[in-house]
């Protein structure tokens, strides 16, 4: 089910005495419309449904109410409107046709010209986004290829035993492709090794998945990581970029259905993503597995707020 916008969640300082200057993020963002210029869409997708299959903890469902309220006093550094496109919610348990119906969302937002930022729930979120960018590059960008780019502590391709789960979405991204005739390509950054067994590491080189784990990312060898991200932005002609939090350490992200032993210290993060969102490819992202249930004084929901303000800042 979509909802409206709910635009009571945008409140936060003002510093009228330093004009244009000094506005923020609440002061500037419009529930969007019909006939909204291009700009930058918070879409919510609130979900526990996946992580609950998975058998993690939940509480994800409320992390986009709780992420505007972080967001909101974020400095308005780029040119682009922002507006509120309202959330998706999973009713009944009913995951896939939610999935289907943020698919629906983000394919009309990029076929209006905006730029999806999409805040979950659970993982479970990426194979709605993909329906989305899918469904707009097939009537659109049929000749293009997309490259996913996912920050994770998991490889998040399970087998859907039957049904997909906040672990399975890239499997499922990789079918859709097939059927669809499209590659699938896709580069997952942070992968710990105590995150995923054998098996799934075995089905990654079979499914030819690239994985930079976060033993590799270091600061005496991050200008070889730098290179293997753009080699790969380099071979696409788009990127879906995914942020699953539990890829930070447990220390900085305590609010993950899965909180991470080691994971990927954020400042070596912010070099990477930086490659990635300067290359002017990212069609959307999106942010996942945030549970405001298990932060800390709201560090963790600080923390994805700085996350959306580096995407977001080069518009």
């Amino acid at each position: 089910m979509l909802s409206l916008a709910d635009m009571r969640l945008w409140k936060g300082r003002t510093d009228p005495e330093d004009g244009e200057l000094g506005k923020r993020w609440h002061e500037r963002v419009q529930p969007l419309g019909i006939d909204s210029p291009p700009g930058v869409a918070v879409l919510g997708f609130s979900s526990d449904e996946g992580v609950r299959r998975n058998k993690g903890r939940v509480g994800a469902a409320d992390g986009p109410r709780i992420l505007r309220l972080a967001m909101a006093p974020l400095p308005k550094v780029f040119e682009m409107p922002v507006y509120d496109a309202g959330n998706v919610r999973v009713l009944d348990r009913d995951l896939e046709s939610a999935q289907s119906q943020l698919g629906v969302s983000v394919a009309d937002l990029l076929s209006n010209g905006h730029f999806p930022l999409v805040l979950g729930g659970g993982h479970e979120i990426a194979f709605g986004t993909y329906q989305g960018i899918a469904r707009w590059m097939r009537e659109n960008h049929r000749e293009k290829s997309l490259g996913i780019v996912n920050f994770d502590a998991h490889l998040d391709i399970r087998v859907p035993a039957p049904d997909g789960s906040s672990g399975t979405p890239f499997y499922q991204i990789a079918e859709h492709a097939e059927l669809g005739g499209r590659a699938f390509n896709y580069l997952c950054i942070g992968a710990a090794a105590t995150a995923n067994t054998p098996a799934l590491m075995q089905r990654a080189a079979e499914m030819k998945v690239e994985v930079i784990e976060d033993r590799e990312i270091t600061p005496w060898a991050l200008e070889a990581a730098k290179a293997r991200v753009q080699a790969f932005i380099d071979r696409v002609d788009m990127v879906y970029l995914t942020i699953d939090l539990d890829v930070f350490p447990a220390s900085v992200m305590p609010a993950v259905s899965a909180p991470a032993g080691r994971g990927l210290p954020f400042e070596l993060f912010e070099v990477l993503l930086g490659i990635v969102m300067e290359s002017g490819k990212v069609c959307a992202a999106d942010m996942a597995e945030f549970n405001p249930y298990f932060d800390i004084e709201d560090h963790s929901a600080r923390t994805v707020a700085r996350i959306a303000y580096e995407i977001t800042k080069q518009f």
